[in-house]
């Protein structure tokens, strides 16, 4: 295995990692947004206006992932 082949296997495993992460992350946080608004239906625009943004940060996880692989990628030699 060369050093280019190695540089993409890690280029796709932090990808992989990091959808991995951001795909549970947003799974936990969705459920317990779900739980909260069960619990207190009144403050369901709260819940939600802060699922929003969570939801965003979670996915900037993946974002910044797919950044380091691309990284890897084109700077590989």
């Amino acid at each position: 295995m060369n050093s280019l082949s190695i540089g993409y296997l890690a280029a796709a495993t932090i990808i992989a990692i990091g959808a991995l992460a951001s795909a549970i992350s947003i799974g936990i946080i969705s459920r317990e947004a779900l739980k909260g608004i069960a619990r207190q239906p009144e403050a369901s625009d709260k819940i939600q206006n802060s699922l929003i943004i969570c939801i965003a940060l979670a996915e900037a996880i993946a974002l910044y992932a797919l950044v380091a692989g691309l990284l890897l990628i084109f700077t590989a030699k």
